[in-house]
């Protein structure tokens, strides 16, 4: 099974032009993928950078023909002519979706920092090694505090998750309200993005602290296949706006239950289609 996540600046490149097309050749000259998790997808929001009022969810979903799309949104307000302004993240999957959930992550104050609300966005997918939870996510930029929450929160969702997956289930009142039906749970996850921050922050181990039951903790897969190998640099590598050097603030973490199955994970850093690096994961999935 091969998963890409890449952060794509609504499709701008280093050169100022929006192409999401380009974007989609990219990362399928990186692999075959079977999920693609991005951060950064716009829908009518005209004022950033080279972009008009597309949507790209949809223009998306129309360059990924043969994908279901799970996307959520971290903005969502209002525009004009009743038509919504949504900026977030989205998950395409050519394997089946057995399920989707979307996390409004925390948002604390922050006094004096220009700061944006976050998702995450989950999908449970049918791998032929059995349900397999995938999550995107966009962590806060300026806001330490903020992002310290939410990484708080990303574990605390996997604690959550971990606890239901051993549940019975069938339940024995059978209602006819089938929202009510249970759906497959797992403990085997994957957990990709961009955290915004470095692998020295407090944050990254915030996120792979130990469980409150015991279950399969979140672990860096690039730790997992590469070991003590500096992580590559997967931001500003190619343009400074935001940083002086190029550091790694995208990471793909899998629940300690895959372990064995990571096979290999690195970075494009060739491509200059966002101010990101897209990262590919293959995990052995038989």
């Amino acid at each position: 099974m091969k998963l890409i996540t890449w952060n794509i600046q609504w499709g701008c490149g280093i050169d100022g032009r929006v192409d999401l097309a380009r974007i989609v050749e990219t990362a399928r000259a990186m692999a075959d993928f079977d999920v693609i998790c991005l951060q950064e997808v716009a829908d009518n929001f005209a004022g950033l950078k080279g972009l008009d009022d597309a949507d790209q969810f949809a223009q998306l979903a129309a360059l990924l023909p043969g994908y279901t799309r799970i996307e959520g949104y971290g903005v969502d307000v209002a525009g004009e002519g009743g038509r919504r302004r949504r900026f977030g993240n989205a998950i395409f999957s050519r394997l089946g979706v057995l399920s989707a959930r979307r996390h409004a992550l925390p948002w604390p104050a922050d006094t004096a920092k220009k700061t944006m609300p976050r998702v995450a966005v989950e999908a449970t997918l049918q791998t032929s090694m059995g349900p397999l939870r995938v999550t995107t996510t966009h962590l806060e930029y300026y806001s330490n505090v903020q992002r310290q929450a939410q990484a708080r929160r990303l574990r605390g969702i996997h604690d959550e998750a971990c606890q239901r997956a051993p549940l019975p289930g069938e339940f024995t009142n059978k209602e006819s309200n089938v929202t009510f039906d249970p759906t497959p749970q797992t403990v085997d996850a994957i957990l990709a993005g961009d955290f915004n921050f470095p692998p020295e922050n407090p944050a990254y181990g915030e996120i792979q602290a130990p469980l409150a039951r015991g279950g399969p903790a979140y672990r860096d897969a690039w730790v997992m296949a590469n070991g003590h190998e500096p992580h590559p640099p997967t931001f500003c590598l190619h343009a400074k706006a935001y940083a002086k050097q190029p550091y790694c603030c995208d990471f793909i973490f899998a629940s300690e239950s895959l372990s064995r199955r990571v096979r290999s994970i690195g970075a494009n850093l060739e491509t200059r289609d966002s101010d990101h690096q897209p990262m590919l994961l293959e995990l052995d999935d038989r």
